[in-house]
């Protein structure tokens, strides 16, 4: 008897020990900053709770400006949720469907015209991609729809597979404001920003000024800024702060209905049966019977990621303008080895 309860004992000394000895989320963010892996602000949540909540390093190096927990950083594809959410708000009010063909609302070249609304959400329409082809200060929606016209056929054909494509979520942009009778930026700001009180997350157009805003550099911390003026593929500056205030309104249903929010959330099938693991503008996961959500964004100086343990109420945010700098992968592998 005594042999075992010391047995059960040194297995609760063991079980201790581990368990102290696993990191703070704050303790890996401060390593990745101390390496010169990451400058920026993140916010993790643990069941509900907030465990790390910081800004480090600068938001504009060559003024010595440091970041707080109020700069805003370029978010980039992490635009894509907000886009698909307005989209599913006007699918609300009848205004449109999902299967809707994109060319009801918007002029488009005719290899295109049965493309759907859906489709583009999935990225699975055959739409070419824009980004790494087209390169141009101050590009804006119109250049990349007038791109598209230099092309006779679609890249494949509808729902046949997944490829990404910033040029999609353009057209989703341009279906926003043709149904709503507003700009994109209005939009999203009357009916997503304003409302859940964002105050840091604006919609980046010609002549906006943010207050508190992060520029844009490389890994030598030379200036690499955001420079163009396309909406829906990107175009949002944001907090994690605000980013999760937005987390939490999908959670409750504050903007999206309980079977629409289903609907994000779900795998799409392509017609030879295979799966993509990529839902309304997010890409799920579900292993062992735990589901999670994520968007990642990158452009010029910006980095980005948004985690969110859809059971659990967890989240990992992280926005940085030093871009080349961080791995989102890395850092989400690290941060979650800390809130299980």
């Amino acid at each position: 008897m005594k042999t075992l309860i010391w047995n059960i004992l040194v297995g609760i000394s063991l079980i201790t020990q581990l368990v102290s000895c696993k990191q703070h989320p704050q303790d890996v963010v401060n390593e990745y900053y101390n390496k010169g892996k990451f400058n920026g602000s993140v916010l993790i949540v643990k069941n509900g709770q907030v465990v790390c909540d910081t800004a480090l390093g600068f938001r504009n190096f060559e003024k010595a400006l440091e970041a707080d927990r109020n700069t805003s950083f370029y978010i980039a594809s992490l635009s894509k949720p907000f886009t698909a959410t307005a989209i599913i708000m006007l699918e609300q009010k009848g205004l449109l469907k999902f299967d809707d063909k994109a060319s009801r609302f918007v002029e488009l070249p005719g290899y295109a015209k049965h493309i759907t609304i859906r489709q583009l959400l999935h990225h699975t329409s055959g739409i070419r991609d824009y980004e790494n082809i087209l390169s141009k200060k101050g590009l804006t929606n119109q250049e990349v729809i007038n791109w598209l016209y230099h092309f006779k056929s679609l890249d494949f054909v509808p729902d046949s597979k997944f490829k990404y494509c910033n040029s999609g979520y353009i057209i989703l942009s341009r279906i926003i404001e043709k149904v709503s009778g507003k700009s994109y930026g209005t939009f999203i700001n009357d009916n997503i920003i304003t409302p859940l009180k964002m105050s840091n997350t604006h919609v980046y157009e010609s002549g906006t000024v943010i207050q508190n805003i992060a520029s844009g550099y490389n890994k030598q911390k030379q200036p690499d800024n955001y420079s163009i003026l396309t909406t829906g593929d990107g175009g949002i500056y944001s907090t994690p702060e605000d980013l999760y205030k937005f987390d939490q309104a999908l959670r409750k249903y504050t903007l999206i209905s309980k079977e629409n929010t289903r609907t994000i959330y779900s795998p799409f099938q392509l017609s030879d049966g295979e799966i993509s693991n990529y839902g309304f503008a997010w890409f799920i996961e579900n292993k062992n019977g735990e589901k999670s959500a994520m968007h990642t964004g990158g452009l010029n100086g910006f980095k980005a990621l948004f985690w969110r343990d859809l059971q659990h109420n967890s989240c990992i945010i992280a926005l940085t303008n030093q871009g080349d700098s961080f791995s989102p992968g890395n850092f989400l592998h690290d941060i979650r080895k800390t809130i299980r």
